[in-house]
């Protein structure tokens, strides 16, 4: 490895305080690397000082071959539910966490690398990663933090030079990712798995100090403490996919080792924005049974929520796991009535209603049935509610061209008109375009902006991004990033996983 060419120093509080739950390991050799993309904006965030250094620098630094001051790159041991199945032993198969650092605004935050090569957990992969697959995890991050839903980012995109060999050859390439941490459902299960119930206890204060520092109960092995973890992580789950399910978005893979206990959403591999409005909405290729449908979502967050109390219960009532079970459960039970109450919320602001518990029951029929309308005409779920915002501005036009025939919306929108006409703002449609996107990543143009990243030319995916990062603003030039994929793109569209 090269000697460091900035001042910047990482802390290691991971390695440095959970000695067993990781393999060091060096990132791969690269002959040639490349910047492909590099987030300033997030750079200048985290305070790293690095945004003078010349691209080849940057791309020294972001592939790994250049090792910045206080790194220790290690590979994280996990477990984790896929599809139901479990597996003992997954753990960072391409992946490197380089350390962390602390933001302007003091939280600490991983830096970690993404397909810099084979690890102890590889399990006979190649550890690599392609571009396509690592602009994807950039694009549709960045897109998601823009939305205002807590996501993973990613710093940096960098080439290799080389090609990596799945169904074809492609280009390769090492994504940069930042994150609260990488503590996922499956650490946790790592450890219980194998009945190391006080290395479960020391990731838990560790998340507990980490991620909820506002719990305090006395002492370090306070049952109460890690009830209350399971409590924050659901409410922050419940959140997270309220706000999905918000913006049609449809992870693809909600395997436990792909949800992080910060509430951020981690791993963009078979994730898709749903366009005309379907609950079965299925996009991955691995889930031939819509395990992860997106309706399925908030019931496999349960589920998966359910997996992490499991191994919390040993730390709970040490002598009686099972007599701290009602406790848990009490938990469990209000996550999905505490999810709808997060997504009615979203869903009414969306509508543009105000006072919202002046008529819940009401407004919960008025949503049922416009969904309905959504779902029975195959309208695009995006530009629905967009539209919706047009016709409180009285312009209907565009609102109705979405359906076959404008009559099939009368009576709902009269429904609407008239409970829109009890509020006392006159800026309805202005709130509702300020949580209805014009913009999401479709899917159509982010596969032509891969495909042609993967050919060399990055022009259509810095078009798409810069569109994404401002996607509540309509600009009439931009009408090409808000039009739905044709009807046959989307009638075979298959997302994959990437690795």
């Amino acid at each position: 490895m090269q000697e460091p060419t900035a001042t910047f120093r990482f802390g290691n509080s991971y390695a440095e305080e959970l000695l067993d739950f990781y393999v060091e390991c060096d990132p791969m050799a690269v002959q040639e690397p490349e910047l492909l993309q590099f987030n300033t904006s997030l750079a200048t965030e985290l305070g790293l000082g690095l945004e003078a250094l010349a691209s080849q620098d940057l791309a020294q630094i972001f592939s790994g071959q250049t090792l910045l001051d206080g790194s220790r790159p290690l590979a994280q041991a996990y477990a984790g539910h896929q599809f139901g199945g479990f597996s003992p032993q997954l753990g960072d198969g391409r992946g490197l966490l380089l350390g962390e650092v602390a933001g302007s605004n003091g939280d600490r935050r991983d830096i970690a690398l993404k397909g810099s090569g084979p690890t102890v957990f590889s399990r006979g992969g190649d550890g690599k990663a392609a571009v396509g697959a690592v602009l994807r995890e950039y694009l549709i991050g960045e897109a998601m933090h823009c939305l205002g839903i807590p996501t993973t980012r990613a710093l940096a995109a960098v080439a290799t030079g080389e090609l990596v060999y799945r169904e074809r050859p492609l280009p390769g390439a090492i994504l940069t990712r930042v994150a609260a941490s990488h503590i996922r459902v499956g650490t946790f299960q790592f450890f219980a798995a194998r009945q190391r119930w006080d290395q479960v206890r020391q990731l838990a204060n560790y998340a507990i100090e980490r991620h909820d520092p506002q719990i305090s109960t006395g002492h370090d092995n306070d049952p109460e403490r890690y009830l209350a973890l399971l409590q924050a992580v659901s409410e922050r789950q419940a959140a997270l996919i309220a706000n999905w399910m918000l913006v049609g978005f449809i992870h693809g893979v909600m395997n436990t080792d792909n949800m992080a206990i910060s509430g951020e959403t981690i791993d963009y591999g078979p994730c898709a924005f749903m366009e005309s409005f379907s609950p079965e909405a299925v996009f991955s290729s691995i889930d031939q049974q819509g395990r992860y449908a997106y309706k399925n979502q908030p019931q496999i967050a349960q589920w998966n929520l359910t997996r992490l109390a499991e191994t919390l219960l040993p730390l709970i009532d040490e002598d009686d796991p099972e007599g701290a079970v009602p406790k848990v459960e009490a938990i469990l039970n209000d996550f999905i009535p505490h999810y709808e109450e997060l997504w009615l919320a979203g869903a009414q602001k969306k509508l543009g209603l105000e006072n919202p518990t002046s008529d819940i029951d009401g407004d919960k029929l008025l949503l049922k049935d416009w969904l309905n309308l959504l779902e029975l005409h195959s309208v695009d779920y995006t530009l629905a509610w967009r539209r919706l915002a047009d016709a409180a501005d009285g312009n209907l036009q565009a609102l109705e061209a979405l359906f076959p025939a404008g009559n099939i919306l009368a009576d709902w929108l009269a429904r609407w008109h008239q409970r829109t006409a009890q509020q006392s703002a006159s800026d309805t449609a202005e709130r509702m375009r300020l949580v209805n996107p014009i913009y999401i990543p479709r899917n159509h143009l982010v596969e032509e902006a891969l495909d042609s990243a993967s050919e060399g030319d990055l022009q259509p995916f810095e078009g798409l991004l810069a569109v994404l990062k401002t996607p509540f603003a309509e600009r009439p030039t931009l009408s090409r990033y808000a039009t739905p994929a044709p009807k046959e793109f989307m009638d075979q569209y298959e997302t994959f996983c990437g690795t």
